[in-house]
C-alpha cells in the first residue's frame, strides 16, 4: 500500500513516517506533504491508498480536504489530531478513523489494519458522505471558528459575546478563553441568524442571551454579562431586546 502524510510540522510527519516504516511492514511507500493544497496535488498524481491528514495546519484545515473532492474517493482518510475535541466528536459519530498525537504506535496499526481490510473490501465509498452528514450534525449545536492552528467548533453554548474589533472579531469564550478571528462580525452575526439566543444589541457586538444578567439603564444603557462585562446596547435596540428576552424568556 502507499500512504502520504499532510502534516504542517515536519517533525511530525518525519515522526509518523519512521513509525510506519517500522510498525506498519504493508506500507510500501510514503510521501509527505507540508499543505493541504499540496497534498491534494501529491493524492492526485501519486493515487495513495491511506492519507494520513492533520486537521490543525496554518493555512486550511485538514476538514477542507472535502471541498477537494466533492465525490467519492479512492483512498483511506486517517484524519491526526492533538487537541481538537469538537472534530473527534464527529468523527466517532461518522466512523471516520482519527489517530491522537502524540501517536501510539498500537492505535496506528489498528488504524493501518483497519484501513487495509477496507481497502481490501472495496468498501471505500460514502466515507466522506458519513463524514459531512456529521459535521452537519455537529453544526446544528455548534460553531465552526477558524485559529491560527486549524478549525475550533465551539459550542454555542460556550459563547458569551462577539466583539468586533475592526475587521477582526474577538470570540469570549465562557471559561475565560478569547479567540481573535480574521472574520468580521457581520460573518457571525449571518452564520447565526437563525438562533434565538443570539441578538446583535449594538454594531459591535453580538451576544449570547443567556449570559446576560442585567440590563442597567444608568448612564446609558448596557447589558451586565456574567463575566461582569459591561456591554453597550443601542437606543434602538432596546425595544427589540425586550421583545426578544420577553419572547425568548416569558
Amino acid at each position: 500500500m502507499k500512504a502520504i502524510i499532510i502534516d504542517d510540522e515536519k517533525r511530525a510527519r518525519h515522526l509518523l513516517s519512521n513509525l510506519l516504516i517500522e510498525h506498519c511492514l504493508a506500507i510500501k511507500a510514503i510521501s509527505e506533504a507540508s499543505d493541504l493544497k499540496t497534498g491534494v496535488d501529491l493524492i492526485k498524481t501519486e493515487h495513495p491508498d491511506i492519507v494520513f491528514l492533520d486537521i490543525e495546519m496554518p493555512n486550511q484545515s485538514g476538514l477542507e480536504i472535502l471541498e477537494y473532492f466533492p465525490n467519492q474517493i479512492d483512498f483511506k482518510i486517517i484524519f491526526v489530531t492533538a487537541y481538537n475535541q469538537y472534530a473527534i466528536e464527529a468523527f466517532k459519530l461518522s466512523a471516520v478513523d482519527y489517530l491522537l498525537k502524540p501517536v501510539d504506535i498500537t492505535e496506528l496499526k489498528e488504524a493501518v489494519a483497519k484501513a487495509k481490510e477496507a481497502i481490501d473490501a472495496n468498501n471505500l465509498s460514502g466515507q466522506l458522505d458519513k463524514l459531512r452528514d456529521s459535521l452537519k450534525q455537529l453544526s446544528m449545536d455548534k460553531i465552526a471558528i477558524e485559529i491560527p492552528k486549524g478549525i475550533l467548533f465551539a459550542s454555542h453554548q460556550d459563547i458569551v459575546y462577539f466583539e468586533a474589533d475592526g475587521m477582526y472579531t474577538d470570540v469570549q469564550l465562557v471559561e475565560g478563553n478569547q479567540k481573535t478571528i480574521c472574520k468580521p462580525l457581520k460573518h457571525f452575526v449571518e452564520q447565526l441568524a437563525e438562533n434565538p439566543m443570539f441578538f446583535k444589541c449594538h454594531r459591535s457586538y453580538l451576544i449570547n442571551l443567556k449570559y446576560v444578567e442585567e440590563l442597567v439603564k444608568d448612564d446609558g444603557d448596557y447589558l451586565l454579562m456574567s463575566n461582569q462585562k459591561r456591554i453597550p446596547i443601542s437606543k434602538s435596540k432596546r425595544d427589540q431586546f425586550l421583545e426578544v428576552v420577553k419572547e425568548t424568556f416569558m
